[in-house]
């Protein structure tokens, strides 16, 4: 009884989230088939991927962003794009980011991006980067960046391995197209 009541609220909590982002979380519905256990366990992740402590929004968003992009084609991307776009992150700055255009991004939307490319990439200038986010942000500034680039990773890799990642979109931005640079591989 309980397992079924469970399961119809996480379902309704899906369907909220599809709806307020125009996103399909089919892969979620997916998990919560086969185990309402496994989305439980994999719902802590949602919490990690909203960690964000004395960074800006724009270095964050960046970040997730440089992550997301690395495992997805669109989707995915096209929702950390709207919900910068709804905490307030510019659009230029965000078109900036997906172009991988430095000069249109901001300070920190620029060292966010740099330093998730290089670490996503085991680049050493990631060392480099991280000592400037340290100073700048402190060592919450930089967990909060490193949990985004993670987190930001792991909804497009369940999805693909789900067998849910044949759907490319064409990324928006404040409802208009934009291209989309080559994500970085380790």
């Amino acid at each position: 009884m309980f397992a079924r009541l469970l399961k119809g609220w996480l379902r309704k909590k899906l369907a909220a989230f599809e709806r307020e982002y125009a996103y399909d979380a089919s892969y979620l519905h997916e998990v919560l088939d086969t185990d309402p256990e496994a989305l439980l366990r994999f719902s802590k992740v949602m919490g990690l991927s909203r960690y964000r402590k004395r960074v800006s929004r724009d270095a964050w968003y960046a970040a997730k962003l440089a992550g997301t992009l690395g495992e997805d084609c669109g989707p995915c991307t096209q929702l950390v794009v709207t919900m910068a776009e709804r905490e307030g992150v510019a659009p230029a700055v965000i078109r900036a980011v997906l172009a991988g255009e430095e000069a249109g991004m901001s300070e920190d939307a620029r060292l966010g991006w740099r330093f998730a490319r290089a670490a996503l990439a085991h680049d050493p200038a990631a060392d480099d980067l991280r000592e400037q986010v340290l100073s700048r942000w402190g060592r919450q500034g930089l967990l909060s960046l490193a949990l985004a680039l993670t987190a930001s990773r792991l909804y497009p890799t369940l999805k693909y391995a789900l067998g849910h990642g044949q759907a490319c979109v064409r990324v928006a931005v404040a409802g208009q197209p934009v291209a989309v640079a080559q994500p970085v591989t380790a």
